[in-house]
């Protein structure tokens, strides 16, 4: 098996992971959210650490939080990511999975934007097409449901925002996870403890072994997710991609019992459209860039 097959292979699991884990989620509906976002941010830190020391690694961490500018960054990060786990969280939480798969859906194209006002990438007609389409989707729902999916809005933007970020880190994605979610563990024990939730201070053992399980699977997709960067083009990883989302849509209307109206049949077909322009866009993109450098390998050993 050559290291491409096993990059996508990874690439899949890790994204089918992220697409049914709204069915995890659901099982802890009776936890306060935040409490589950605390939970699941020192879980991970373990689970993260625990990697992190069998490689030998955990210094890199500490590097990385030595330097007083760079903690900063990384501290912004944290509220990112913390932020957006919480927003999927209470999506699931309050029944509203679809509106939290329209926020991965769309998220690509708010990175483009994100890639266009920040750091002032090119975009061609047809990426800018796409960007109207999934725009207008979203306007179509909102008119129709009377009220803008703000939750779908945060998700996209928090998740936006965290890439930015993490384009001007020089970490890796373990050892910057890991950091991250270190500098959020006091806030998390100050929660829990302060809420008098801690082990056996008002969750049953069942739910604090559904919370533990946040631990893995918070990490383990990440890691797969890294692996399979390495070794597959960009292009394979924005199409896999939207695996995650159309997952999460599956899941919360066949599994969850969500509704889907009117109002999200005609909105996410023109999202999905928008997305398939940009992928065809960005797959050709990748492919001109491809044949561009083997040409100047060719010229360059000729």
């Amino acid at each position: 098996m050559t290291d491409s097959t096993k990059g996508v292979l990874a690439l899949i699991l890790a994204c089918s992971i992220w697409g049914v884990s709204g069915l995890y989620y659901a099982q802890l509906r009776h936890v306060p959210p935040l409490e589950v976002l605390c939970y699941r941010s020192l879980w991970s830190l373990a689970f993260f650490t625990l990697i992190l020391g069998v490689q030998g690694r955990l210094g890199e961490v500490r590097a990385a939080l030595s330097n007083r500018r760079q903690v900063g960054t990384i501290l912004i990060a944290a509220l990112m990511i913390s932020g957006n786990w919480f927003g999927f969280i209470f999506a699931i939480s309050n029944g509203q999975g679809l509106e939290a798969s329209l926020g991965y859906y769309i998220f690509p194209l708010v990175a483009v934007v994100i890639g266009k006002l920040v750091f002032a990438e090119k975009l061609k007609r047809a990426q800018w097409f796409a960007i109207g389409l999934a725009a207008f989707g979203v306007s179509v729902l909102t008119l129709g449901l009377g009220v803008a999916p703000w939750i779908a809005l945060w998700l996209a933007g928090t998740f936006g925002t965290y890439g930015m970020i993490k384009k001007q880190l020089p970490l890796g994605p373990v050892v910057s996870v890991t950091s991250e979610v270190l500098l959020l563990a006091p806030l998390a024990i100050a929660w829990i403890v302060l809420k008098g939730t801690g082990a056996g201070g008002g969750n049953e053992i069942g739910t604090h072994v559904l919370l533990a399980i946040s631990g893995p699977l918070t990490a383990g997709p990440l890691v797969l997710f890294s692996f399979a960067a390495r070794r597959v083009r960009m292009s394979t990883v924005g199409l896999v991609q939207f695996l995650n989302p159309s997952l999460q849509f599956a899941s919360a209307a066949l599994v969850l019992g969500e509704i889907v109206t009117r109002w999200h049949a005609i909105a996410f077909p023109i999202i999905w459209a928008g997305l398939v322009v940009y992928s065809v866009s960005l797959w050709r993109q990748d492919r001109a860039a491809a044949k561009a450098s083997s040409k100047v390998v060719i010229s360059g050993t000729a």
